[in-house]
Formats: structure tokens, C-alpha cells, sequence
């Protein structure tokens, strides 16, 4: 039997439709919602990212300014660029997509910018506010991946309280951060969290009612490693080319569709899910201004 699919794009479509509501009220309130991105370098991925962001921010009403610059730009520039975008009032919210190029420190850039338009939740500060908080509202800009995969489980109705969850990398954007979101007391999930340096990791997959895999290796999750019925989120990406054909393959071996219950496929499942959590933090720090 074949795992139930959790369709990422069909949750984010109807999300976005939410938000264009939300994005209605808020410009008749005074609040004008606004996306910033800054991409250095011609990484074909990265542009193509960064244009998604900005066709999602389109379909919700939300107007958008969008900066890049070369490969070649000095961290003077880069730093510049930042500073603008800080002092921006029609931005509400942005990002610095990543990577950056060799010889900018990537830790550097995101302490600089502004918390409050942290777009994708990964300033030091909005970070710290997590790890702090294990109770109560978090008002601060949480990271888009580890949302989207808490919202897409809801949305299905899955209830993550006093689930054992498995989350393969260690990563900043995705692994350490989730495991501060599930394991909040409105969550309750029990985090494992696994990466290069963890022994036995089917063992320990093997037990967990959710896994989710970030690591970046083409189909490392094997079919055998998960329980029968687990629910399981592929979010690690691979680009692989083959006869002049670019493809994007997930950490998920397609076998594990028939073992899993639910399945969030790779494309189409957490990454639409991510980008529609990053128009939301715009919308939200709009929102906080009234």
C-alpha cells in the first residue's frame, strides 16, 4: 500500500489565499506588506529560488524589491546592500539567500540584518528567542522550513504530541532549529536529532513515528530503515544531471512510499510549504506594525 501524500503545494496554494485576505486588510489598515531579497552570484538555483519568492509575493498582493549583485562584489557592497535593505520602510521583511560566494562569512551577514525583518528566522536573535521560549506565543520570525513542516502536519491533521521524531541533519536552516520547535510545550513532540557523527542511524529511525530527512544525499533514507505507517518528510535536495538533464532528487529512497504512511515528497512537498512560511513572516512583521 502506498503512503498517503502531503501535498505541499496544494496546502501553500491555499495558504496563499489566506494571506492574500490578510494582505487586504492590513493596506486598509495603513500596513503595506514588503519582501526584500538580496542574491549575490549567478547560482542558477538561487535565482531560480529567489524569482519564486517573488512570483508567491505577486499572487498575495505583496509588492517586492529585489537586489543582486555579482559574484565579484566587494564585502563592502554586500554590506551595503543589507544596510539599505534595513532601512527600507516599504520592506517589512527579507532575506539574504544562500550560499554566499567563498570569502564572505555568511554568520557575519545575518547578524547584520535587522531582527525585526528577519524574513527567513535565521538572525542569531530570533534564533535565541526560540531556544528560549518553550512556552507561550513567539512573536519573533520563526525559521520557514521548520514551520512549514509543523503547518503542512497540521493541516493533515496529524497531532506531533508525544510523537518520537527523527530528524536527519544538523543543519541551521532546517535540523537544530526544528528540533527547538517541535520539542515547544504547544507541540510536545521528542526530538531525536541525527547527523554525520551519530551511530546506528536506522536503528534509530526505525523507531521514530516521524522522520524527517535535510542531510542532501540522494535517497540516504532507505525503505528498511522506516517503520510501517511513520510519517516521513523529505527536505534534503540534490541537483543530479544526466545526459545534459538537470533533475532534483530528495534524501528519500521512493521504496520508503511503500512502508510510510504519509510521505512529503521531494519537489512538491516542504519546499513549497518553506516559501509560503516566508511570505507569511513578511505579512506577520507588517501585521506587527499596526
Amino acid at each position: 500500500m502506498s503512503a498517503i501524500i502531503l501535498d505541499g503545494r496544494a496546502t501553500a496554494k491555499t495558504i496563499k489565499l489566506e494571506l492574500t485576505e490578510a494582505v487586504v486588510k492590513l493596506k486598509q489598515a495603513g500596513s503595506h506588506p514588503g519582501l526584500g531579497t538580496l542574491l549575490v552570484g549567478d547560482d542558477a538555483g538561487s535565482h531560480s529560488y529567489v524569482a519564486g519568492k517573488h512570483r508567491d509575493c505577486a499572487e498575495v498582493g505583496v509588492q517586492s524589491i529585489r537586489i543582486d549583485l555579482p559574484a565579484s562584489a566587494s564585502k563592502a557592497d554586500i554590506f551595503k546592500a543589507v544596510s539599505e535593505l534595513n532601512n527600507a520602510p516599504e520592506v517589512t521583511g527579507y532575506i539574504v539567500q544562500l550560499p554566499l560566494p567563498v570569502g564572505i562569512n555568511t554568520n557575519e551577514l545575518l547578524e547584520a540584518i535587522d531582527p525585526d525583518k528577519d524574513a527567513d528566522g535565521l538572525h542569531p536573535i530570533n534564533l535565541g528567542k526560540l531556544v528560549l521560549n518553550v512556552s507561550g506565543e513567539m512573536t519573533s520570525p520563526l525559521p520557514c522550513t521548520p514551520m512549514g513542516i509543523v503547518e503542512l502536519l497540521r493541516r493533515y491533521g496529524y497531532d506531533l504530541a508525544g510523537k518520537e521524531v527523527a530528524v536527519i541533519g544538523r543543519g541551521v536552516t532546517v535540523g537544530r532549529p526544528l528540533g527547538l520547535l517541535l520539542s515547544r510545550k504547544s507541540i510536545d513532540a521528542t526530538v531525536t536529532l541525527l547527523h554525520s557523527g551519530s551511530k546506528n542511524i536506522p536503528e534509530a529511525v526505525r523507531r521514530a513515528d516521524v522522520v524527517v530527512a535535510a542531510v542532501g544525499v540522494k535517497h540516504f533514507v532507505k525503505a528498511e530503515w522506516i517503520k510501517s505507517q511513520a510519517v516521513v518528510l523529505d527536505v534534503g535536495i540534490t541537483r543530479t544531471e544526466a545526459n545534459g538533464i538537470v533533475s532534483l532528487v530528495g534524501d528519500v529512497d521512493p521504496a520508503v512510499a511503500e512502508v510510510a504512511g504519509w510521505l512529503s515528497p521531494n519537489p512538491g512537498g516542504v519546499g513549497p510549504m518553506t516559501r509560503a512560511m516566508l511570505v507569511k513572516n513578511v505579512v506577520d512583521r507588517a501585521a506587527s506594525r499596526i
